[in-house]
């Protein structure tokens, strides 16, 4: 290996793609069992490398020398080898700086709370000091190395202003999980999750459900990585190529998610729009009848409308950890808000709404096979979709005019 990656799992990681958009070079990512970690850093096989969970403090004993920044923090995420002369360094203090200050997030004099113990909770315990926060406290589930547990912080610590996430829960594949539960602390004014795969982890989602200033750690990724490459290269990154980047990924990385009636054109628009942007298309009743091997009103027949409703939930949590896709949903997708949490988690919803008069009725969709029934889930789910949508588009008989209100919005 020339250039990598290494951690005991990395299908989670974009650091290769971010290391092939700055710069053309071999990038590696490289899973390194706990059991092989020692033979590895002995035989010194790489040019340069970046280390993430949960090797960050455990590298330090086989570095010659480390850098201020990363001795006083205790965690290296850079390792550069000069002829066997192995340097480390830490690039997640300024990633992470950088986030931060693009988001206009205000430590100083702040109560923040660091989620995690592990080498990335320094780092963001250090970030806190160095913007001159009020005070900070990391927080652990077992509270050992100086740490509260979380009952404690929820305790004692309620008036916390700022949380920074580093633990990996919420992380892919295990989306849809967050680590503290923000009703705990009212005075909440801003979250940081250095979480990034989910664009949006459900921390940071219920943040924004909240009307707090909440931000992904993609941005403190491809931050990081650019300083990273700079001593891998001895070499500068413009500030403006962290930020295109960052945008590309963004908007490679982000779903495209349509809600709306049955029979409404969502399946019709998202194929033609997948097509037209070259992502993948998937459509949320086609997957649940690949699922169960028979057709959507046989599954009703069978199990009703509740049991229909869990198999969706199933294929909805799958489908969520998907990237660079178009997902067409069911008309009755929102009547569970977990399944729009966990869509937008990874997207940017959608609401597809027909004039009622244009939407045909069909005897293959079992709560909407009649006239009477289709005005009646209508009325009941109108409000569901406007509330559960990022964007509403009232759409026509055009399909490319209908393709374009979305990707002239998706794409801005």
């Amino acid at each position: 290996m020339i250039y990598g990656c290494i951690a005991e799992k990395l299908g989670h990681s974009f650091s290769k793609e971010i290391h092939n958009r700055l710069f053309d070079y071999s990038y590696e990512l490289k899973e390194v069992p706990n059991t092989e970690f020692d033979t590895f850093m002995r035989k010194k096989e790489f040019k340069a490398i970046n280390v993430t969970i949960p090797y960050k403090e455990r590298v330090i004993p086989y570095l010659d020398w480390v850098s201020d920044t990363a001795q006083k923090i205790g965690a290296v995420n850079t390792i550069v080898n000069e002829d066997g002369f192995l340097r480390g360094y830490n690039t997640d203090f300024s990633g992470m700086c950088a986030l931060i200050e693009k988001e206009k997030i205000v430590l100083k004099g702040k109560k923040v709370l660091i989620l995690g113990s592990g080498g990335t909770s320094k780092t963001a315990a250090a970030v806190a000091e160095y913007m001159e926060c009020g005070s900070v406290y990391r927080i652990s589930r077992d509270g050992k190395e100086g740490c509260l547990t979380y009952e404690t912080a929820a305790s004692l610590h309620s008036d916390a202003e700022v949380i920074i996430n580093t633990t990996p829960v919420g992380m892919y594949p295990n989306i849809g999980c967050s680590a503290i539960c923000l009703d705990d602390y009212p005075n909440m004014e801003a979250v940081v999750d250095a979480v990034y795969n989910p664009l949006r982890p459900k921390l940071v989602c219920d943040a924004q459900k909240k009307g707090i200033h909440a931000v992904g750690g993609l941005y403190m990724l491809v931050a990081q990585a650019a300083l990273a490459a700079e001593k891998f290269l001895q070499t500068t990154v413009p500030v403006s190529e962290i930020d295109r980047v960052y945008r590309e990924l963004v908007s490679e990385k982000q779903n495209i998610v349509l809600i709306g009636m049955p029979g409404s054109g969502k399946s019709t628009i998202g194929r033609f729009l997948a097509e037209q942007l070259g992502r993948t298309f998937v459509d949320t009743d086609e997957e649940i009848v690949k699922k169960e091997q028979k057709p959507i009103p046989q599954i009703f027949d069978e199990v009703g409308e509740k049991g229909f409703r869990k198999i969706e939930a199933e294929v909805i949590l799958d489908l969520a950890r998907m990237q660079n896709a178009v997902i067409a949903t069911g008309g009755g997708a929102v009547l569970h808000s977990t399944n729009i949490e966990l869509l937008k988690e990874n997207g940017r919803v959608y609401f597809i709404d027909r004039s009622l008069d244009d939407i045909a009725v069909t005897s293959d969709r079992p709560l909407s096979s009649s006239r009477a029934d289709l005005q009646k889930r209508y009325e009941e789910r109108y409000p569901l979709y406007c509330a559960s949508c990022d964007k509403h588009i009232c759409i026509g008989n055009d399909l490319r005019v209908n393709t374009e209100l979305i990707k002239k919005d998706f794409l801005l």
